[in-house]
C-alpha cells in the first residue's frame, strides 16, 4: 500500500512539475509569441501558487488573476508586470 502511494505521489509531483514548466513557458507570451525570460518566470511562480493555484494550468486565467491581485505580488512579480507594461 505505502508503495503504490508513494508511486502515486511521484507520479503527481512530476506532472505538477511538466504543467507548471508549460505554464511558465507560455505565461508571458506575447502576440509575437515571446516568452518571458527564466528570471521573470521565477519571479512570478511562488505568486501563482500563492494567489492563483485554482488557476492552474489555464493561463490567461493565471494572467489576469496576477493583475487582479497586483497589490498583493511580490516586489519581484510586480516589477515584471511593470516591465511588460500590463
Amino acid at each position: 500500500m505505502k508503495t503504490r502511494f508513494l508511486r502515486f505521489a511521484g507520479v503527481r509531483s512530476r506532472a505538477r512539475r511538466a504543467s507548471t514548466v508549460g505554464l511558465f513557458l507560455t505565461l508571458f507570451a506575447s502576440a509575437a509569441h515571446a516568452q518571458g525570460t527564466p528570471e521573470q518566470r521565477r519571479a512570478c511562480t511562488p505568486d501563482v501558487y500563492r494567489l492563483c493555484a485554482g488557476e492552474i494550468p489555464n493561463v490567461r486565467a493565471i494572467t489576469a488573476c496576477l493583475r487582479r491581485n497586483r497589490a498583493s505580488l511580490s516586489e519581484a512579480c510586480r516589477t515584471v508586470f511593470d516591465q511588460a507594461g500590463s
